[in-house]
């Protein structure tokens, strides 16, 4: 177990891998991120749990599993705030809270993957997750390729991080177990959205 500053926000689900711009303007967490640069640049990315916004300035309640994340770029402002740029490093569950700070600060222990992966199953997994993102942007008249030299896990996260799904669709995806079975959700989670979409475009013709 370890200690690890929490940064909760409630819409903001940060995965292995996938980097993460910041802006930090509140004072307690300026006092985070000059106290995370002073240490090991970790911070914990952590989802607020629906009706926080009645004790947003205190200590909400938030999903057990977040993601780490070391602080790759910081920029302080010149009235003190941040920008920053988050990496993120590997799942954790928070156990417990210690409220001497500012800020929130939590024991946490990591949440480690399956070392056994199924490379065959995850190869059929990308070729499908590719397919529903092409035909997806396509649908929408752009134009994107994937990168061939991204590595599963990569692409798997990037893209659990950086489409458009609602939080806590996120949230559930950080908090599947192994690789293939998050890729899997993720493929489910695609097709759902595009059958959904299929639907509006097609109730939508006359």
């Amino acid at each position: 177990m370890t200690t690890l500053p929490l940064f909760p926000l409630p819409n903001v689900v940060l995965f292995p891998g996938v980097y993460l711009p910041l802006h930090i303007f509140e004072p307690r967490y300026r006092t985070m991120v000059a106290d995370a640069l002073d240490g090991d640049r970790m911070i914990g990315m952590t989802l607020l749990k629906p009706g926080f916004e009645h004790d947003y300035d205190g200590r909400p309640p938030v999903y057990p599993i977040g993601c780490a994340g070391v602080i790759t770029h910081a920029e302080r402002l010149d009235d003190g705030r941040y920008n920053i740029i988050l990496q993120g490093t590997e799942r954790f569950r928070v156990v417990d809270e210690d409220q001497t700070r500012a800020y929130r600060l939590a024991t946490v222990e990591p949440v480690s993957e399956p070392s056994v992966v199924d490379v065959i199953s995850l190869q059929s997994l990308r070729q499908r997750l590719e397919a529903l993102v092409l035909a997806m942007v396509e649908r929408a008249g752009a134009e994107w390729s994937m990168p061939a030299a991204m590595g599963d896990a990569d692409l798997v996260h990037a893209l659990a991080q950086y489409l458009d799904f609602e939080p806590i669709e996120k949230q559930a995806l950080l908090e599947v177990n192994g690789l293939v079975a998050r890729a899997t959700a993720l493929a489910d989670l695609l097709e759902m959205k595009s059958l959904r979409i299929g639907t509006a475009v097609s109730g939508g013709r006359h």
